[in-house]
């Protein structure tokens, strides 16, 4: 098996991590907070690295699951030098398709190579080994990180040349928007006109209006309950990426920059870290009103 560094250990890349000691890779693992790498230490049969430097010596694979565009740019500074050459950088991270670019060309001149592979999927499909990881690359590159990627990986897609996984996490995120607002508006139809929204998600569920919102996330948005899934704040950053990027390419995206500021109306209502299926909540403040 491989030597692996996997650096950033959220509630994404914790277990991601976990998964490559599982299937036998060597796994040296770094987090800017060092107390979660320790714990994941505590769980895993892997090694902690006090610096990104640290971690990335020797390693044939670097992974990367970071914040956003200034974090794995910060990492990136730090672990250049002291990548090997022929190692291969995943960026899983989802961030801008400029900066994947970027990377991909400060790799390719010092002789190593670069996936922009951000994921979807959530912290249970990471716990699962389920994700979903869009990549974009060079396809001999592709074809050596697919087996790594697996440990973790249920769909794993080149989409083609650098940068074009990260387009493609935009449109994840763009569908995703529409979706969640529309669940919104037909949970706030059905409770404002009295109906049963159990009865009627019943009735809907098995139609043309299915979604995998709908199946996990109806009952607990009829419920107001946020605690799980993917953070408010974190969509939000991810809808700037997409809302730039459409700048850049002259897509209109009129629904998507609408939702955008409907999520910036839950963070104003202090709904940062709750799940985007809160956009809710958005109904029951103007019915107070």
């Amino acid at each position: 098996m491989s030597k692996c560094a996997f650096l950033g250990l959220g509630v994404m890349g914790f277990p991601m991590a976990g998964h490559l000691v599982s299937i036998g890779h060597e796994v040296t693992v770094w987090n800017r907070t060092q107390s979660k790498a320790n714990d994941w230490a505590a769980e895993h049969d892997g090694k902690v690295a006090a610096t990104p430097e640290e971690a990335v010596a020797d390693a044939e694979y670097v992974c990367l699951c970071l914040g956003d565009d200034p974090d794995v740019e910060a990492v990136f500074d730090q672990i250049e030098e002291a990548l090997a050459k022929g190692a291969i950088v995943i960026d899983h991270t989802t961030a801008s398709a400029g900066l994947a670019r970027n990377l991909y060309e400060r790799c390719k001149g010092r002789g190593i190579h670069f996936v922009d592979a951000p994921i979807s999927g959530g912290q249970a499909g990471a716990e699962a080994g389920r994700l979903t990881i869009m990549c974009g690359g060079d396809d001999d590159v592709m074809a050596k990180a697919r087996p790594v990627m697996e440990a973790y990986g249920a769909r794993i897609t080149h989409i083609g040349e650098s940068g074009a996984g990260q387009l493609a996490k935009s449109v994840n995120q763009i569908c995703i928007a529409g979706i969640v607002q529309g669940l919104s508006e037909g949970i706030h139809f059905a409770e404002t006109n009295g109906l049963d929204v159990a009865r009627v998600m019943e009735a809907i569920s098995g139609g043309a209006a299915q979604s995998w919102q709908m199946e996990n996330r109806w009952k607990t948005m009829t419920a107001r309950e946020f605690d799980h899934g993917f953070a408010v704040d974190w969509m939000r950053k991810d809808l700037r990426i997409a809302l730039r990027a459409a700048d850049d390419s002259g897509a209109r995206l009129p629904v998507t920059a609408l939702v955008d500021q409907f999520y910036g109306d839950v963070q104003a209502q202090g709904g940062e870290r709750w799940d985007t299926s809160s956009l809710v909540v958005r109904f029951d403040t103007s019915r107070k009103q």
